[in-house]
């Protein structure tokens, strides 16, 4: 449940990276650091003074790894459109089956990786028909999507034994630390860049910080305790869906909800659930031969 609200919170950052008008390295850059500030006044300093340098370190490297992937997805909205940002994110779920394994020292599972590959042509259904000039913003949130693998991954090889919100707020902060020196050179690059929030802009940003980013973070990283990181990926996949949906109804940039959108979604839906009926079966399955008596 928990990752589910996250997962609605995840695809409603899609809309609010549409109606933002500053950039998408200042956007990431006002994320991270207001976000940082929220987790340091709800995170206990001793407490994260206690953990390991060694996990404080790694954490911090997946905050920079956090930070790229953010804005490589924000880049493929301005690039291309929030719906096709979202979709290219689905392919998450593939580039996980590798990299997972790679992290966690473990084998790879064939079934995930054909899971996996099933989300491939359901992006293909939902971006049915892209021009393309989209192809630069599709290609970026490809990245975007591989980026969000590795820190997946991570993030589930140090879960356990570290507070969620002491997580946040180190990989926030790192975060912080490197996206602050990128916008001076961003801005020195591009002097026409909008780098400061405008009127309604810091509305959307406080939700895009409180709900979408503090909020959601925490319970996705909560919810890593019970998953894997590729079960978490594959309900992750939802956020296209929840994304469009709510593309269509907020935004005013003539989303295509045509026949091959709704296939892909199905789709999406179909391999979702079914992986986690798969899995389901596998652990009642073990369970079984565990008791006495078992095969």
């Amino acid at each position: 449940m928990e990752l589910h609200i996250a997962v609605l919170l995840f695809g409603f950052t899609a809309i609010l990276g549409a109606l933002i008008e500053i950039s998408a390295v200042s956007l990431v850059a006002w994320r991270v650091v207001c976000a940082a500030f929220i987790f340091w006044a709800i995170s206990p300093w001793s407490r994260i003074t206690q953990l390991p340098r060694t996990i404080i370190w790694r954490m911090a490297v997946i905050g920079v790894i956090v930070a790229l992937h953010w804005i490589g997805f924000y880049g493929a909205i301005k690039l291309s459109n929030a719906s096709i940002a979202l979709v290219c994110l689905s392919t998450t779920s593939f580039f996980s089956a590798f990299i997972e394994p790679a992290i966690l020292s473990t084998r790879i599972k064939w079934r995930d990786v054909l899971i996996g590959l099933l989300i491939i042509p359901a992006m293909i259904l939902v971006v049915n028909g892209v021009e393309s000039i989209m192809y630069v913003g599709i290609t970026v949130g490809i990245v975007a999507a591989v980026l969000a693998a590795v820190f997946s991954a991570w993030n589930k090889k140090l879960i356990d034994g570290v507070h969620p919100v002491d997580m946040s707020t180190i990989e926030m902060t790192s975060a912080s630390l490197f996206m602050l020196p990128l916008v001076c050179i961003y801005q020195s690059m591009d002097a026409s860049s909008i780098w400061l929030p405008q009127g309604i802009d810091w509305v959307y940003i406080a939700v895009l910080v409180l709900l979408c980013t503090n909020l959601a973070y925490i319970l996705s990283i909560r919810a890593l305790r019970h998953l894997s990181a590729f079960e978490s990926v594959l309900l992750i996949n939802l956020e296209p869906v929840y994304g469009i949906l709510l593309a269509y109804l907020i935004l005013d940039e003539h989303e295509q909800m045509s026949a091959s959108f709704y296939m892909g979604a199905v789709l999406i839906l179909l391999v979702i659930f079914g992986s986690g009926w798969l899995r389901r079966r596998d652990l009642k399955t073990e369970q079984s031969a565990d008791l006495p008596g078992g095969v």
